[in-house]
């Protein structure tokens, strides 16, 4: 519970989501979701984790080099997290809403140290109304101890927090019960409202990743079970839906709750 007896949210944002499946940074989605953030204010306060610092850094350079060689990924992740930073500040400006940086990287999540002033600065960040956007620090990270996505970060940033909910965004409502990408399938699909069992769950996924981003829906699930472990609810939401912060929390569309 945050400040005011406010629920505290995790909200892990993925490249696709942001981008809108596209190749570029959307700031109407960024609009949407600022604007959920601002109707959802008196009842939440809400912790950003982001992707997306790569894609928008591909919108300004082509580096030389292999495009999944690690260096290349870190000297994109430096580019483009300025660009990614200044994108938001300036979208969730205009709706009034304070936004602060915070890069984390898994040593920091290791240590104790680290762990508690990671909590005590998102704590004063909190208290004074800034909303905390955080990012894998993939400038220092190597190809051993990174997260490899932001689903991981999500999961282990909404523990370390100890939030009421964690909200991952994703292009899907949800788990289906049957693989969306099996085109004899594709007739046939509904989402998994509710699960508890979530092992169970995990060995039937395939490790498909997202187009734009390096996660996908075992990832997602993987995360969930993190959270799952720590007491915490996690909804895998389709964030290309307009408000789908406020349907979810009305029930109104379909998502998946892992509880």
């Amino acid at each position: 519970m945050g400040k005011q007896g406010k629920k505290r949210v995790v909200l892990k944002i993925g490249t696709g989501t942001l981008t809108k499946g596209t190749g570029a940074i959307s700031r109407g989605k960024l609009e949407d979701i600022g604007r959920q953030i601002v109707k959802l204010s008196d009842e939440y306060e809400f912790i950003i984790v982001s992707s997306g610092a790569i894609a928008v850094a591909k919108q300004f350079v082509d580096l030389e080099g292999t495009g999944k060689d690690i260096n290349v990924k870190q000297a994109l992740a430096a580019i483009g997290q300025p660009h990614l930073m200044r994108i938001i500040q300036e979208s969730f400006r205009e709706l009034k809403l304070l936004t602060a940086q915070c890069l984390i990287s898994y040593t920091d999540i290791e240590h104790q140290q680290s762990k508690e002033n990671i909590v005590n600065t998102i704590n004063v960040l909190l208290e004074n109304n800034y909303i905390p956007i955080i990012n894998e620090n993939d400038t220092v990270a190597t190809e051993e101890i990174k997260f490899g996505d932001n689903d991981k970060l999500a999961a282990l940033t909404a523990v370390l927090l100890a939030v009421d909910l964690l909200v991952m965004a994703t292009n899907t409502y949800g788990l289906y019960n049957n693989d969306p990408n099996d085109p004899s399938s594709s007739h046939d699909l509904t989402t998994i409202s509710e699960i508890t069992n979530i092992e169970a769950i995990l060995s039937t996924l395939p490790d498909t990743k997202s187009l734009q981003g390096s996660g996908g829906i075992k990832s997602k699930m993987q995360a969930a079970a993190i959270a799952q472990n720590a007491g915490i609810e996690t909804w895998l939401v389709n964030g290309f839906e307009d408000d789908f912060l406020l349907k979810a929390i009305a029930n109104t569309v379909e998502f998946t709750k892992v509880c």
